[in-house]
C-alpha cells in the first residue's frame, strides 16, 4: 500500500483480473480447461487483495490462464490486460 491507498500495480492487476473473470463468466460456451482458468483467476484475485503478490506465482497463474483460455478469441483483450498487469510487477518473463 502506498499512503494508505492501494498500490497502483495491485489495483491494475485486480482490475484486469476482474474484467477477465466477468468476460469468462459471460462466455456462453464451455471448453475443457475453463475450470483451471477460473481457479487461477480466483488465485490472482486473492493475491491482489493481500497486497504485493510474488512474481513467480503471478507468472505461473498467468501461464495457466493463458493456456486455458488462449484459444478463445473473445477473451483475448481481457487476457492481454492481465498479462500487462503481471508484467508491471517485474517485466516480461525471461525467454
Amino acid at each position: 500500500m502506498v499512503g494508505g491507498d492501494l498500490d497502483p500495480k495491485v489495483e491494475r492487476l485486480s482490475s484486469a483480473v476482474s474484467r477477465l473473470r466477468r468476460e469468462l463468466a459471460a462466455y456462453p460456451s464451455e471448453f475443457p480447461d475453463r475450470g483451471i482458468a477460473e481457479d487461477e483467476l480466483a488465485a490472482l484475485a486473492a493475491m491482489a487483495s493481500h497486497g504485493a503478490p510474488e512474481l513467480p506465482r503471478l507468472r505461473r497463474s498467468l501461464l495457466l490462464i493463458a493456456c486455458s483460455v488462449g484459444s478463445v478469441s473473445a477473451l483475448t483483450g481481457a487476457l492481454a490486460d492481465v498479462r500487462e498487469a503481471v508484467d508491471v510487477f517485474g517485466g516480461p518473463a525471461p525467454a
